[in-house]
């Protein structure tokens, strides 16, 4: 199944993102990407993305991480809500103190 989804690159405390078009079983360390379909850089707030070959892949199929659903829908190319991209992970509960001792 292919997948548009962002690829890190850049330094180490200077993140820089690819907009990629890969297959789903590759990780995103991999470096494996069958195109680069734009990028973004969060220091900056610089996002350019091909709307074009993103609406072409979408059509045949390709499927989009929550994170780029989001940039998609922000940016008028898909049309839906936002997804929930945080962790799923139940918050913490804190234990009762116990009471008379």
């Amino acid at each position: 199944m292919l997948m548009i989804r962002l690829q890190r690159i850049g330094r180490k405390n200077d993140p820089m993102f690819r907009v990629v078009l890969t297959d789903s079983k590759n990780s995103t360390k991999s470096g494996k990407f069958k195109e680069i379909l734009g990028h973004y850089n969060p220091k900056m707030g610089t996002y350019e993305v091909k709307n074009d070959r993103i609406k072409h892949w979408i059509s045949v199929g390709a499927q989009v991480s929550p994170t780029m659903h989001n940039f998609l829908v922000k940016d008028g190319i898909k049309t839906g809500r936002a997804k929930n991209v945080l962790s799923k992970k139940s918050p913490t509960k804190k234990r009762k103190e116990l009471k008379g001792k």
